[in-house]
């Protein structure tokens, strides 16, 4: 069986560096990844797909990446239940296990 995901796309807000109780560093990222057909109206559609990144790659991140910029994650895909107010939904995101800086949306950078 496998379960891997490459990704390529923007980068939507600046990555932010948390911490778990743990000691473990974590940052949660956002790519926009626009879809490769046009929908009805003859525009390309982009998902935003979540991915968390740990440790060393979250540190990475927040040090060079912003928003804007095109980059590529490798990784797996991970669900997990969150319960809230009584009601439990099922989020589904990609765990990286790289992250590859592509390109700055700012030419100046």
């Amino acid at each position: 069986m496998l379960n891997q995901t490459v990704l390529v796309g923007r980068l939507v807000r600046d990555p932010e560096l948390n911490e778990t109780e743990n000691g473990n560093k974590i940052a949660n990222i956002t790519l926009a990844v626009p879809r490769n057909y046009k929908n009805i109206n003859g525009e390309y559609d982009t998902d935003f797909i979540p991915c968390t990144l740990w440790k060393g790659i979250a540190e990475n991140a927040v040090e060079y990446c912003h928003k804007g910029d095109l980059l590529g994650v490798k990784g797996s895909l991970k669900t997990r239940k969150i319960e809230q107010d009584e009601t439990v939904r099922q989020v589904v995101e990609v765990v990286a296990e790289k992250v590859t800086y592509l390109s700055s949306k700012n030419k100046d950078n």
